[in-house]
């Protein structure tokens, strides 16, 4: 979550596309709405007399262990998952999930820690700590003379990626750290970059089925860059990477009526990425350019412009910057936003289904809402629905200001046949009052069809 506390003050301006958008549940009355995992979407008036559509609710069947950003919990905050199908004995696949300084954790399919490992310290004590912020997956690399399927993590705090062997019935756990120790910063030239936290923030795996080659592309912490990692297995069994380009998404949009806009932020800042998935058969990526919208362009960073296939309600509104309060003032809201999606666009995912059909999924983190979109980019990613993950009951709440999300269109034993989504739940309730309390909802992936289907 970045830049939340801006986001919500510039949400407040935006009334044009209400008649189309999806809001958020006061929060005294999220959790008892949306009870139906088949609820269909209708139109009501908001406290403000506006029409809004309520998008169909699903409720997740279970979550995971609830995990406190403070001395106390460790500083760990659940942020990004990724699902790992285990091919053999599908119902014992697990969830590898980042926790920021708290490392990561691997969940079972009943949503119980199987594992937790520490992220890397402070190389000196005034260093920045290691910090993993998302996660991806790549199936078959070889680290060693037999291949094996690895987690991909960004560490944020020492501006490099990480490597974690996948083996399900190890003893200890089933990730072994394979990581070069001479594996170089991203982005950074020298720790005092490092330290100013400028890092490697944004992840997405992806393997060109020409070449064979596997690839991270990572983007940076307030820039708008993404670069092009080429994944490489050393002599010795660990995996280090080199760039191969880096490209630069815009930072300043031209409007229709001739002026120029850039997201408000603090001094310095541009908008950055961090959601990013690819698209395995066609090698699109897709990246949540937070508070400005959903880019599609080529996974090797070649070819034409990016493509901004929708835009954040808050697009084009203005805002200043006051030091005192670390908020934006926003001003009038000239009308040039999309309708989907509430900033910030955080995790993207794919629903893939057979001859390329299937969605991008999109965490609209400012309503609490997931927005679909046609997986065909041919079909120029048209909109197909959206939904929400809803409290399940009194103790299961449901989703919100969602992070990080994956979803596997695949069977996973008789707990989930259907498929799995887990998404992160930025706000775990009942929890306990002025602690952070995040942690990660697990959601039939049935359930989300059949919403979007309705």
């Amino acid at each position: 979550m970045t830049r939340s506390t801006i986001v919500r003050a510039l949400a407040l301006t935006v009334t044009s596309a209400l008649a189309t958008a999806t809001l958020a549940a006061p929060a005294h009355a999220r959790a008892h709405t949306h009870a139906n995992a088949h609820a269909r979407a209708h139109t009501h008036a908001n406290a403000h007399g506006r029409a809004v559509i309520d998008l169909p609710a699903v409720t997740p069947r279970a979550e995971t262990q609830v995990l406190h950003d403070d001395e106390a919990g460790g500083n760990a905050d659940a942020d990004d998952p990724a699902i790992w199908r285990n091919t053999a004995a599908p119902g014992r696949s697990l969830v590898i999930a980042t926790a920021k300084e708290g490392g990561l954790r691997v969940y079972d399919l009943k949503a119980r820690t199987l594992q937790s490992l520490s992220a890397p310290p402070a190389d000196e004590p005034d260093d920045a700590p290691g910090r993993f912020n998302n996660v991806d997956l790549v199936h078959g690399l070889r680290p060693s003379p037999v291949r094996a399927d690895l987690a991909v993590v960004s560490d944020r705090g020492h501006d490099r990626l990480r490597f974690y062997r996948i083996d399900r019935d190890r003893v200890g756990g089933p990730l072994t750290d394979v990581t070069d120790p001479a594996a170089p910063p991203v982005f950074s030239k020298n720790q005092a970059e490092i330290n100013d936290q400028r890092t490697a923030y944004g992840l997405a795996t992806w393997t060109d089925p020409t070449s064979g080659k596997s690839f991270a592309l990572v983007s940076r912490r307030e820039r708008t860059s993404i670069t092009l990692l080429e994944l490489r297995p050393t002599k010795a069994g660990k995996i280090t990477y080199r760039t191969v380009r880096t490209l630069n998404l815009p930072s300043t949009f031209r409007l229709p009526n001739g002026t120029s806009w850039s997201p408000c932020g603090e001094p310095g800042e541009l908008p950055q990425v961090e959601g990013m998935v690819v698209d395995p058969d066609n090698g699109t990526l897709y990246a949540g350019q937070e508070n400005v919208g959903i880019w599609r362009l080529r996974a090797d960073l070649t070819g034409g412009r990016p493509k901004l296939i929708d835009k954040v309600r808050e697009y084009g509104v203005p805002g200043v910057y006051d030091e005192e309060t670390e908020e934006c003032a926003p001003g009038d809201d000239p009308g040039y936003g999309g309708s989907k999606l509430s900033a910030d666009v955080e995790g993207l995912t794919l629903i893939t289904e057979s001859h390329g059909g299937g969605y991008l999924l999109a965490s609209s983190q400012g309503d609490n809402t997931f927005a679909a979109y046609d997986r065909r980019a041919k079909g120029e990613n048209a909109y197909e629905g959206g939904f929400r993950v809803a409290p399940a009951n009194s103790r299961l709440d449901g989703s919100e200001e969602c992070d990080g999300a994956a979803a596997l269109n695949v069977p996973l034993g008789s707990r989930y046949p259907n498929g799995l989504l887990v998404v992160q739940d930025g706000h775990d309730a009942p929890g306990e009052e002025n602690r952070p309390a995040t942690n990660f909802k697990f959601v039939d992936l049935g359930t989300v069809m059949n919403a979007l289907h309705d």
